[in-house]
């Protein structure tokens, strides 16, 4: 068994959705879950964790609690997965959950890449991009809780982690698993994380094969679905579950991320007049007045197409929030605001959700106790639909992620 800890919920779906298409049976878990409600044939274990922005303590308590269930389980490598854009603040939350991972499992090397290159994210001579551009060129630099403005992998880590990383470059990964398993030997004492060069599927296939041993690996998905086609599963994506169709089922659309891609999801959704319904923090910073006003006007609706209930804004504008309510306070806000949304849909009857965005998607999964799910149909790539434990369909999002028709398309159907 592999066990994926994921540091927020729509990483640990997209980890999950990854390891699902090579046939492994896949389970997620939000929130660590007692060992015993774990299901013990699968070969997959995900669980979803909201520890990326947290605190580094409370990331590295939570991470340790996974990571303690999952060997109680039988896992005989943990994958620690995070965000393909290297997600962080310059004190974590990456470095210091492995620092702890590492003495936990009391091993001496970690091989990590962020590369996904199916989603254009690639490193070369260690540095990442996104797309043609380096992640401190990105969209990515503007982040509103996370801003990358660094590009060097071996920086970012060095500055929120013990024993040092250094790069293996795309001359070793070329020559494939053998050579660089070569240099993890070589540096295991002097360096404790190694950023292997990806620039290609094939390349993560080598990796893959380089650390099907190792006890400890981290990364984005792009390495899990790698992990997952070394072991050498003879299933095909259909055979996993390529024949299952979209749910169906009262729908709405929860949006709180503020990138590019989503923008684009909610421009989408209005111009095919979809109803749409923005929180505006300026108007009240009182989240239940917030949810009570979003709810009000769902209720006033007329049967119809599946409604969008959303707080993300362009840069400028939310800039303009942020400058005067404050970065965490207005977050808090609207977090606090689409928990109360979801409880209020749900007794509504509404039973298909879509979120984008991590903190939308994890104050969902928190507020209508989501444990856990299976992985089913994918909407779009890395963006799966999960049938819940409690007979719910949700779709969570990561802000980046899926074509610009993807929330229209995704809660097409009943109403």
């Amino acid at each position: 068994m592999i066990g994926v800890i994921a540091d927020d919920v729509t990483g640990a779906t997209d980890a999950a959705l990854a390891f699902r298409r090579t046939g492994m049976r896949c389970g997620v878990y939000f929130g660590t879950p007692p060992a015993s409600g774990i299901e013990s044939a699968l070969d997959v274990v995900v669980i979803a964790l909201k520890s990326r922005t947290i605190p580094a303590r409370e990331a590295v308590a939570q991470s340790l609690g996974a990571a303690r269930t999952l060997r109680a389980v039988g896992a005989r490598q943990l994958f620690f997965k995070y965000c393909s854009t290297f997600d962080s603040t310059a004190d974590g939350n990456i470095g210091p959950v492995l620092d702890a991972l590492v003495e936990l499992l009391r091993t001496d090397a970690v091989v990590t890449t962020p590369a996904t290159p199916e989603h254009g994210r690639t490193t070369f001579n260690g540095y990442l991009f996104v797309d043609d551009e380096l992640l401190s060129e990105s969209s990515l630099r503007n982040h509103p809780l996370t801003p990358m403005r660094d590009s060097s992998l071996t920086r970012l880590m060095n500055a929120q982690s013990k024993g040092g990383s250094v790069v293996v470059g795309h001359d070793v990964v070329r020559r494939g698993a053998e050579a660089i398993r070569g240099a993890v030997d070589a540096t295991r004492h002097t360096a404790r994380y190694l950023f292997p060069d990806a620039a290609t599927e094939e390349d993560l296939l080598s990796i893959a094969h380089a650390v099907l041993d190792e006890p400890l690996v981290a990364g984005a998905a792009g390495l899990a679905g790698a992990i997952g086609r070394a072991h050498g599963s003879r299933r095909t994506a259909s055979r996993a579950g390529g024949s299952e169709s979209a749910p169906t089922g009262r729908a709405a659309v929860l949006a709180g991320s503020c990138s590019r891609r989503t923008l684009e999801q909610i421009d989408r959704m209005l111009r095919a007049q979809r109803p749409a319904h923005r929180l505006d923090a300026f108007a009240s910073d009182d989240p239940e007045h917030l949810a009570q006003g979003a709810l009000d006007w769902y209720d006033a609706l007329p049967a119809g197409p599946a409604p969008l209930i959303y707080s993300s804004l362009p840069p400028a504008a939310l800039r303009e929030v942020q400058d005067a309510i404050g970065v965490e306070q207005s977050a808090e806000i609207f977090e606090a605001a689409f928990a109360h949304i979801a409880r209020g849909l749900r007794a509504r009857g509404v039973t298909r959700f879509v979120a984008a965005g991590g903190e939308t998607s994890g104050s969902l999964v928190a507020a209508l106790g989501i444990r856990g799910g299976v992985v089913g149909v994918e909407a779009a790539r890395g963006v799966p639909w999960i049938r819940t434990d409690g007979d719910l369909d949700v779709l969570l999002k990561s802000g980046n992620f899926g074509e610009p028709d993807l929330l229209v398309a995704a809660s097409d159907g009943s109403s």
